[in-house]
């Protein structure tokens, strides 16, 4: 059921990986929070029924998970992916509450083969409405600009960014994240009307929701 007007929501998501991958990484030394590239690359075909909707595209399949909460850890982090030709490259920045920071700077192709890329320097972006900073990955200053702000929150945004990479034009997702903002009470008290959860009661005699 879709918010914030009700209605049905009927249709079937295909995602079709061009390779997987099983490495993980971890995002703070102690090895809480772990990040796992299942598919860089990948291709979506959505059909809905209900609406009458129908598209397709490139996605991208990734896992994060972690022993708690990434507000308890982290202060911000930023990702982007970037596809060129058969490679898709991410870039990774966490910032620990402790000073700490991580960085990883990856690039996957569609053989099932990874490598890892020098670091290219960090380019500041405009901050988001919400005044969200959305540093990126680019060749030299001046080389990235935000095209569109595809999601905008008080502590999430996704972006679409221009830049330049490896000396080629690259047209990335980009995602900043502030668990700075996240802690804050006045954030939690949005959540449940931002990313709000329906409960289905299970069927009796079935155990399915």
């Amino acid at each position: 059921v879709t918010v914030p007007w009700p209605r049905r929501l009927r249709g079937r998501l295909r995602v079709t990986p061009r390779a997987l991958f099983d490495e993980r990484h971890r995002l703070d030394a102690a090895g809480r929070h772990r990040w796992q590239p299942i598919a860089p690359r990948a291709s979506v075909e959505v059909e809905f029924s209900q609406p009458d909707w129908h598209w397709q595209g490139d996605a991208y399949v990734d896992c994060n998970d972690g022993d708690r909460g990434l507000e308890e850890d982290f202060d911000a982090w930023t990702w982007s992916r970037t596809g060129h030709g058969t490679e898709t490259q991410v870039f990774y920045d966490v910032a620990g509450r402790e000073g700490d920071a991580a960085q990883l700077a990856l690039s996957f192709d569609d053989a099932g083969g990874s490598r890892r890329l020098a670091t290219p320097p960090e380019v500041t972006l405009p901050r988001t409405p919400w005044g969200i900073e959305r540093p990126t990955r680019a060749d030299a200053a001046g080389m990235a600009r935000v095209l569109a702000t595809l999601e905008d929150g008080p502590f999430y945004a996704r972006s679409l960014v221009a830049s330049q990479l490896e000396g080629r034009p690259a047209l990335s997702i980009h995602e900043s994240l502030s668990l700075r903002r996240f802690r804050q009470g006045w954030v939690r008290m949005l959540l449940p009307f931002r990313m709000p959860r329906r409960v289905s009661r299970a069927s009796p005699g079935t155990g399915e929701p």
